[in-house]
């Protein structure tokens, strides 16, 4: 199942990055370039490291100007990740462009690699969640709600897993069919951000 390698790779991404736990260090990517499992490897990385500027940017005791080149990291990371994503949708697209489309067919409400973004994304609360519930200075208490909560992230990361899976063979077999959208964020674009194209 192709949920399988996404959460196998997502969980060696997530533990090569907690070896240096460093939003600078330089990714490790094991896979060959261009295979769907170095994008895979790639997505969850670019994922990790911006989980924790997201972490670093809370610091309420941030200097304003380290918190300002900080948003612009986040910004650049998020495109990455929309650019990636859209790269994933390509190779399925690719994958399943000679499939005969049955009649009634219907889009889903995600594409594919829409619905991989969120499983990385789990993957990283899960970690994370994890890391909680071992934490040796919390309270019994914190320790109990936390398990509560990785919990329901397991259970959800086997359902969004085995919904990845039936709407690959749905697509596969011509019972749904892709139509990807590309996400046009304007916020990044110079022509299209009126506070960038004003400054012209």
């Amino acid at each position: 199942m192709f949920s399988q390698l996404c959460n196998s790779i997502f969980n060696e991404s997530i533990s090569k990055y907690h070896v240096a736990d460093d939003v600078d260090a330089e990714i490790q990517n094991p896979y060959p370039v261009k295979s769907i499992e170095y994008y895979l490897f790639l997505k969850n990385w670019i994922d990790t490291v911006q989980w924790h500027f997201e972490d670093i940017i809370r610091n309420p005791d941030i200097d304003p100007e380290e918190a300002l080149k900080l948003k612009r990291r986040i910004d650049k990371s998020n495109q990455d990740r929309t650019d990636l994503v859209e790269l994933i949708d390509s190779y399925f697209l690719d994958q399943y462009k000679n499939v005969t489309i049955q009649p009634g067919a219907a889009i889903n409400t995600e594409s594919p690699a829409w619905a991989i973004d969120r499983l990385s994304i789990l993957a990283l609360k899960i970690c994370h969640m994890q890391q909680e519930v071992d934490r040796t200075d919390a309270t019994q208490e914190h320790a109990a709600q936390c398990r509560q909560k990785l919990a329901v992230l397991l259970e959800q990361q086997k359902d969004l897993s085995a919904a990845i899976d039936t709407l690959l063979d749905d697509i596969a077999n011509g019972r749904k069919y892709m139509k990807v959208y590309k996400q046009m964020k304007m916020y990044n674009d110079p022509s299209l951000n009126p506070v960038l194209y004003g400054k012209k």
